[in-house]
């Protein structure tokens, strides 16, 4: 069987190559994605634009982190924030003094030196993320954070079903966070091109199998 040729910026097949959607993002808070492993091969998952957008952005693949040494440096170096819309989340609303300060492990800071903020993410199903989530006493002792119902409720991921109405994918998820940390528009960029790439894996999808919202969107160019 002859091997598809690859892109060999993206390594994905030329056929479904996502370059044209990388958007150069200087990020000023780092992001951490802790990524499901089952997430790895998803063609469908959008944290490859993410990484490849984004300046500083490192993706760490597991699913106990409870003793994951790459997640303890980030912790060396940063004071974490952990996506997740657990019932102790605080609302974010842009304001960096109102953020929950960082108590967890070795990451407790005796000499008060300032680390600046990173953010982390869980990529996988919610399902999975909740695992995750459970499995990891490192990730439960973070400060977490939820994103507004206004931005909560604003996913535009139609390439694949999920189990909550309106659910975000992670590169939405990461953005409108982002944005509100650091108070700043430059992540609609990125936004835009996040939605293009969505109705750009919808093409391969035979239309009669499309719903009439994902029909519409294609429709639409």
């Amino acid at each position: 069987m002859t091997q598809r040729a690859l892109c060999q910026h993206c390594q994905r097949p030329e056929k479904t190559c996502i370059c044209a959607f990388v958007t150069p993002v200087n990020n000023d808070i780092h992001v951490v994605v802790l990524q499901h492993p089952s997430e790895c091969s998803q063609t469908k998952g959008t944290i490859a634009l993410l990484a490849k957008s984004l300046c500083s952005c490192q993706v760490i693949v597991g699913e106990d982190f409870s003793d994951n040494e790459q997640l303890r440096q980030v912790f060396v170096k940063y004071q974490a924030l952990l996506l997740y819309p657990s019932e102790n989340a605080q609302e974010l609303s842009g304001e960096l003094n109102n953020l929950p300060q960082y108590h967890a492990l070795e990451n407790q800071n005796p000499n008060n030196i300032i680390k600046p903020y990173c953010l982390i993410i869980l990529d996988g199903t919610w399902k999975k993320a909740y695992k995750m989530f459970m499995l990891s006493k490192a990730l439960k002792q973070l400060p977490q954070v939820c994103l507004p119902a206004a931005q909560a409720n604003a996913g535009q991921y139609h390439i694949r079903k999920v189990d909550k109405k309106n659910a975000l994918s992670s590169l939405e998820a990461c953005c409108y966070a982002l944005a509100l940390l650091e108070d700043t528009e430059k992540y609609q960029k990125l936004i835009k091109k996040f939605v293009k790439f969505n109705q750009f894996q919808l093409s391969f999808r035979p239309k009669h199998h499309l719903s009439t919202k994902q029909a519409n969107v294609l429709g639409k160019n």
